[in-house]
C-alpha cells in the first residue's frame, strides 16, 4: 500500500483472499482430523470465525481502502454479537415458556435453580458491552470518514 488514498494494491488483496479461504480451509482441517478432541473445539470455533470473515471476500479487490474492509469487519462483528444476544434470550424464554421447571428435589435441579439467570451473567453483559462498543467505533468511523 504505497499511497493511503489509492486502496489496496494486487499484492494486498491477494493476501486477503487467500487469508481468507485459508482460514476456512483450516478451520475444515481441524474439524475432521481424528487425533485430538481439542483441535476438533478449535476448528468449530474457527468455523464460525471463517463464516463470519467469509463476508469480507468480496472487499479483496484491489483498490478497495482497509478502511473500508475494517468497516465491513466491525459491521460484522457487531451483527454477530447482536445474533448471539437475540439467540441467548430466545433459549431462555424458550426454557420459561416450554420447559417444565427444575426439580429442586434432584441434583440436577438443585444446579439449574442455583444457576443466575442469563440477565445476571458476566458472559453476557461482556457481550453486550462489545456490541455497544463496536456500534460506536462504527459510528465514529462513518463519521470521520464525511
Amino acid at each position: 500500500m504505497s499511497d493511503s488514498s489509492s486502496g489496496m494494491s494486487r499484492a494486498g488483496a491477494f493476501c486477503l483472499e487467500v487469508f481468507i479461504i485459508g482460514l476456512g480451509v483450516m478451520a475444515l482441517v481441524l474439524i475432521f482430523q481424528p487425533f485430538s478432541i481439542g483441535l476438533y473445539a478449535v476448528g468449530s470455533a474457527l468455523v464460525v470465525l471463517a463464516g463470519l470473515i467469509n463476508n469480507l471476500l468480496p472487499l479483496a479487490q484491489p483498490g478497495v481502502k482497509v478502511r473500508s474492509v475494517v468497516t465491513a469487519a466491525l459491521v460484522v462483528a457487531l451483527v454477530f454479537c447482536i445474533a448471539l444476544l437475540v439467540s441467548i434470550t430466545a433459549a431462555h424464554l424458550y426454557g420459561v415458556f416450554f420447559l417444565n421447571p427444575p426439580d429442586p428435589n434432584t441434583l440436577a435441579g438443585k444446579a439449574q435453580l442455583a444457576t443466575p439467570p442469563f440477565y445476571k451473567q458476566a458472559f453476557v453483559w461482556e457481550i453486550a458491552a462489545a456490541a455497544v462498543i463496536l456500534a460506536l467505533v462504527v459510528t465514529a468511523l462513518n463519521k470521520t470518514a464525511r
